[in-house]
């Protein structure tokens, strides 16, 4: 039994020299490879690549994932960027189209104040009604500001209507288009033409919407109108006072019965998307 345990442990010091002998030739500097170190690096090699080719997909599936996220990040906050500077760009729009008229306004208010004939009280129209029929904006003055019923309004461009109703911080406005010489409250614009105040006159009683033209009626066949004149307010029927701006003649025929004539006038102002306006005030007289 001694002698048994004597041959296995020789066995062991052989294998353990034979491997060390081993180990010292394979880590030596050599061009070529034994075969079993050949056989033995093509299994472990071939076994690490079933291992490393799965765990390279994942760790560059984690990696394009975190990517995403940040380029989806980075879409987040351009697109946040572009929004707020869409709604600057168009705030700065508004402020500047905002200051051009202001500008007009303030211009407009000076040319009348050298002329000395009425004062004006701009006010900004803050709503429209809806009942397209009914052609009423609404401005922000009322009586607390001295604004009465029939006060002319008007814009940079020309007549634009008349306070129909006031309450105590605002007022309706019927425009232009709205006239109409049926309705018991609209009033016609007794007008004529300018430079011509003493050869020419006639009545704005309708609109026609069709054609969106201002239909000025009873001209005497002998008046001097003529297609091209500017229409101005006459200052008759105590509605409106003289000289405000209404419009352009750019056509003139007899009437119905042939009696007096009837010009179609093309209207200075704009009644679409109007923001600011002016209530003509007129001094009282002592």
């Amino acid at each position: 039994m001694k002698l048994l345990g004597n041959k296995r442990l020789l066995i062991l010091l052989l294998g353990f020299i034979c491997f060390i002998a081993l180990m010292g030739l394979t880590l030596g500097k050599r061009e070529r490879m034994t075969w079993p170190e050949k056989f033995i690096t093509d299994t472990v090699s071939w076994t690490q690549g079933l291992f490393y080719k799965p765990a390279g997909y994942i760790a560059g599936l984690f990696e394009d994932i975190k990517h995403l996220n940040t380029i989806f990040e980075e879409n987040k906050v351009l697109k946040q960027t572009l929004t707020k500077y869409a709604r600057d760009t168009t705030k700065l729009n508004d402020l500047e189209q905002q200051n051009k008229r202001l500008k007009e306004a303030l211009g407009f208010t000076e040319r009348q104040k050298q002329a000395g004939l009425y004062t004006f009280r701009i006010a900004e129209v803050v709503a429209l009604n809806p009942d397209l029929l009914n052609n009423t904006v609404r401005i922000n003055l009322g009586e607390k500001d001295g604004i009465k019923p029939n006060m002319a309004v008007m814009s940079v461009e020309g007549l634009v209507g008349r306070v129909v109703q006031v309450s105590s911080f605002y007022s309706n406005v019927q425009l232009l288009k709205g006239i109409d010489d049926a309705a018991n409250e609209s009033k016609a614009i007794s007008v004529t033409i300018k430079g011509k105040e003493n050869e020419s006159f006639g009545m704005i009683e309708s609109y026609d919407r069709e054609k969106q033209k201002l239909i000025m009626t009873k001209i005497d066949p002998n008046d001097k109108l003529a297609v091209g004149d500017v229409v101005i307010t006459s200052g008759l029927g105590q509605v409106f006072p003289r000289g405000i701006e209404v419009g352009k003649v750019i056509s003139r025929e007899p009437g119905n019965f042939g009696i007096s004539h009837e010009a179609v006038i093309e209207p200075f102002a704009s009644f679409d998307h109007l923001r600011e306006v002016f209530v003509v005030i007129v001094p009282e007289q002592g």
